[in-house]
């Protein structure tokens, strides 16, 4: 997972990457593995992230737009946990039909739609993608749908 328009965004705006380190409290190394997409960020990391440079997730994981009116800082897990399941049963999908589109199995999905695993961000983006449907929504960070450009 690439966050070049992150590195794009930080260059554009004379963000440097120790501003973002000393913000999110991580070493160097780690930054830049995220960034050049070497290690996957971690969904709540992302959001943090995110959150410091005013832009939307969706636009972070090239997605999307940049930004939202109205986008809540904090992640609902409450609410993903229900547009997961409600997003996959409105596309008349079971679990096992969605772990077939996604080579996983139904548990592993499950344990997302019921809050037992935090969901990783690779996975949150192969499912927005399927069903054409923002990251930041089903994070419950925007309450209208948008859908994908």
């Amino acid at each position: 997972m690439n966050l070049s328009n992150i590195y794009a965004f930080r260059i554009e705006n004379n963000i440097t990457q120790k501003e973002i380190i000393q913000y999110l409290n991580i070493s160097k190394g780690t930054y830049s593995a995220w960034e050049s997409g070497q290690d996957i960020i971690p969904l709540k990391r992302l959001n943090d992230l995110c959150n410091y440079l005013n832009i939307s997730i969706d636009y972070a994981l090239q997605i999307n737009n940049k930004c939202y009116d109205n986008s809540k800082k904090e992640i609902d897990k409450t609410l993903l946990q229900k547009r997961l399941k409600d997003i996959r049963k409105e596309n008349n999908l079971t679990l096992k039909d969605l772990a077939l589109k996604f080579n996983t199995s139904p548990s592993v999905l499950s344990r997302y739609e019921n809050g037992q695993t935090i969901i990783l961000v690779p996975f949150l983006v192969s499912y927005a993608k399927l069903f054409n449907i923002s990251v930041d929504y089903l994070l419950g960070k925007i309450d209208e749908p948008k859908f994908l450009k």
